[in-house]
């Protein structure tokens, strides 16, 4: 063995045992006896550490590999200059991300990294770059900043704000149901990010549980930029026409129809989902596919949260309704009208934009029922009506005058 690939082993052995202890898998004393068994051997008969591991019972296979496999990931994060790898906090379909810290200012920091199967495609590149150019236009506490986008050895990376914390999925997904207190207080922040995103042209278009991070200290921040696009980018619109952006529970009718004019009035949509999973500890549709879930979003009609939990107030549940509204023109006609209502819900006060939209609808109804019906339009042809009574009439008084001339004749 040479002394480059001896040195590349040793480090690789020095990693996962660092990563065994981290995970809880082993205690330290369990690795080190593991060390201490590898250097008896000779170089030409060194073991890896994971063999010895795996032998011994410290772990097991399978995890064994699931910790090589966390390493591999790390590996290309850790050619980013200027940047220390820690951790591994996560991965999603399209990126790997990291706990790391910037060396220069000497903060904690979380690294996206875009996979080498990714990286080579000129589209998903593209898409990497545009969510941290959409994330460096938005500077809002509820908001995970964006700080860096670069390459390094053929990996694209985007550099942000480390949220010490969870989501608001790990919380769902441990079976907790938010009290209408809690939800309001995470749902107002978001709404202040999307107000914030929304004023500067940017739709996030993804707004879901998942992507809500709550801070230690009960800050909630809105993350993932990665499909977000500026209002007016048509030519982005023209190239995602017909294709369903999102995720299937939070997802808004006219994304799912592939529409170009999406707007804010999506995201109002997607927080109102959310909120109602929230609220109620389920999700406001639910089948076995996805495409079954989108089908219920366009057609179902939606079963209101209080009557899901009844503990909910009225405005609340109205709130909800109106920010889950199938037609986009029947949602809040702006973040800002959605944030008055959700504050005065907060306060215990009923939602006054829900309660002005329902009476200017009821009036607008009333003002159709109102209309005079259309008279029917003349044919081309007069139509001719006769009136056989008046026919009668003139034919009698003829028929009397007659009968009068002829006694005047006889008596001459």
């Amino acid at each position: 063995m040479s002394d480059n690939e001896t040195n590349t082993t040793s480090a690789l052995d020095t990693e996962i045992g660092r990563v065994v202890v981290e995970k809880n898998l082993a205690t330290a004393e369990e690795v080190s006896e593991c060390f201490t068994e590898q250097k008896r051997r000779a170089d030409q008969d060194r073991r890896p550490l994971g063999e010895i591991l795996v032998d011994k019972g410290v772990v097991t296979k399978n995890q064994l590999g699931r910790v090589v496999e966390s390493l591999e990931d790390i590996r290309p994060a850790q050619q980013i200059p200027g940047y220390q790898i820690l951790s591994r906090l996560g991965a999603g379909a399209m990126a790997t991300v990291f706990k790391a810290r910037q060396l220069s200012l000497d903060r904690l920091v979380a690294i996206k990294v875009l996979p080498k199967r990714y990286s080579e495609d000129p589209e998903y590149v593209e898409r990497f770059y545009r969510e941290g150019k959409a994330a460096a236009k938005l500077n809002h506490p509820n908001i995970v900043q964006a700080f860096d986008v670069g390459e390094a050895g053929g990996y694209h990376y985007f550099v942000m704000e480390y949220v010490a914390g969870h989501t608001v999925y790990d919380e769902l997904f441990e079976g907790k149901v938010f009290t209408e207190a809690d939800a309001l207080r995470v749902t107002l922040q978001i709404a202040r990010a999307l107000a914030h995103s929304h004023e500067r042209g940017l739709i996030h278009r993804d707004v879901k549980p998942k992507n809500i991070m709550i801070t230690t200290n009960g800050t909630a921040k809105l993350a993932d930029m990665g499909l977000a696009r500026l209002a007016e980018d048509e030519q982005t619109a023209q190239a995602e026409a017909g294709k369903a952006y999102g995720t299937p529970y939070y997802i808004a009718p006219e994304q799912i129809r592939g529409e170009m004019n999406i707007d804010f009035r999506a995201d109002i949509y997607s927080l109102g989902a959310t909120m109602y999973h929230m609220v109620t500890g389920q999700v406001p549709f639910d089948a076995q596919t996805p495409v079954a879930v989108m089908n219920k979003h366009l057609s179902e009609t939606l079963t209101p949260p209080d009557h899901v939990n009844t503990s909910l107030s009225v405005g609340l549940a109205e709130v909800v309704e109106v920010m889950m509204a199938k037609r986009p023109q029947d949602r809040y006609a702006s973040t800002e009208d959605l944030l008055l209502d959700l504050e005065s819900v907060a306060r215990g006060e009923p939602p006054l934009q829900v309660h002005q939209m329902l009476d200017e609808k009821t009036l607008s109804t009333l003002a159709e029922d109102e209309q005079p019906e259309p008279e029917p339009e003349p044919d081309s042809e007069p139509e001719i009506v006769v009136n056989y009574n008046i026919i009668i009439y003139i034919l009698l008084a003829l028929l009397a005058i007659s009968i009068l001339g002829n006694i005047f004749q006889a008596l001459k």
